[in-house]
């Protein structure tokens, strides 16, 4: 079980310019930028064109040096491009006097390289205009010419109009993420202490990395735990979120957001197995539970519920937030009803839309200059 599939989709940031002016797509770290996706994707993932009329012409760029980040981005996204912006190209459609109407970015997986994530942005004033199709067209000639076997975009679920455009193109829906809002000031926690105190009596105990000690043992159990759960997601894959021990320990124990007393733990003590976990933290104006997951040898038992509560304390009373945030796959029904059943109520989420190139030769080849 698990609150939200954190780790499958990259950011799609960019090219990155590789020696002797060779571009390559560029490995993203999904692990460091997912959470700045969605904050970027609720004002700005108007991905397809809608009826507009009277820009004039307009051309498509190819830029060397990256703009800055579509406002307002949040922390993570925007250290992303402090620190790598030299690097970064993409495709940009700007009208006569320099107004820039859209771009894309596309990034390969980490773990998948044939597969590239891509987000295309077209302002409403300049939808209707074909900026769109060429934009998406010029994509996918770059994508075909690199190699590239799969394409992947998310779409907002409250945007007809949208997905239409990716399924003229080719694109199927892969699966659909619910997001869901919880407003603590309505959250009410004493009917869960009964259930908690219940899980200790049976010899359960609730604790943190943070009481842990945060070390290098905990932190392999806490990968262990998180990977073997996050690949039996209900409606996911089965694909793994890091390469091993080592890459989870980078991309996420060191990361700036990791924050070790958000990072719930339930021990059996009778064996000593870590049977459930929760991890929330703080992204801007509010938090986010990042993954929830229990053992499948321990289901059934409402650990979910209870360590997830304990996140959600965590989140109130020490990061001191007002909403958490929460996506889940739409298949995923239990995790749903717990949410649901804790007070989160559902708002506009997205498809996970995916096309085939018919590329069988190594994703690995450089992008034309």
């Amino acid at each position: 079980m698990k609150s939200s599939r954190s780790w499958a989709c990259p950011w799609a940031v960019g090219w990155s310019k590789a020696p002797a002016s060779r571009k390559r797509l560029q490995m993203v770290d999904s692990t460091t930028l997912q959470r700045g996706r969605h904050a970027l994707e609720r004002r700005c993932l108007q991905s397809f064109a809608a009826p507009a009329s009277g820009l004039g012409q307009w051309t498509l760029r190819c830029v060397v040096r990256a703009r800055s980040p579509p406002q307002p981005v949040n922390a993570p996204l925007r250290a992303y491009y402090d620190k790598e912006q030299a690097r970064i190209t993409q495709q940009v459609a700007v009208a006569e006097h320099g107004e820039l109407l859209g771009f894309w970015w596309a990034a390969r997986d980490r773990l998948q390289p044939g597969r590239v994530t891509f987000f295309l942005f077209v302002k409403p004033e300049g939808r209707g205009q074909g900026i769109g199709r060429s934009l998406y067209e010029s994509l996918e000639r770059a994508m075909q010419a690199a190699q590239v076997r799969q394409l992947r975009v998310s779409v907002w679920d409250n945007q007809p109009e949208d997905r239409a455009f990716a399924e003229r193109r080719g694109f199927i829906e892969r699966s659909h993420a619910l997001a869901m809002v919880l407003d603590l000031a309505t959250f009410d926690d004493r009917p869960d202490d009964a259930i908690i105190a219940g899980l200790q009596g049976e010899g359960f105990q609730f604790t943190s990395m943070a009481a842990l000690g945060d070390t290098e043992e905990a932190q392999r159990k806490l990968y262990a735990l998180n990977d073997t759960t996050n690949r039996e997601t209900l409606g996911g894959d089965g694909a793994p979120s890091w390469a091993s021990f080592e890459d989870f320990q980078q991309r996420v124990c060191r990361a700036d957001w990791y924050k070790p007393g958000g990072q719930m733990v339930v021990i059996d003590t009778a064996t000593g197995d870590w049977a459930a976990m929760s991890a929330i933290s703080r992204f801007d104006d509010h938090a986010y539970n990042l993954h929830t997951g229990v053992d499948r040898r321990y289901r059934g038992r409402k650990l979910a519920q209870a360590v997830k509560v304990l996140a959600l304390r965590y989140a109130r009373d020490v990061l001191q937030v007002a909403t958490v945030h929460t996506h889940h796959n739409s298949r995923n029904l239990p995790m749903i009803a717990i949410d649901r059943k804790l007070g989160y109520v559902q708002t506009p989420g997205t498809w996970l839309m995916e096309k085939s190139l018919g590329c069988d030769t190594p994703a690995a080849a450089a992008l034309p200059d």
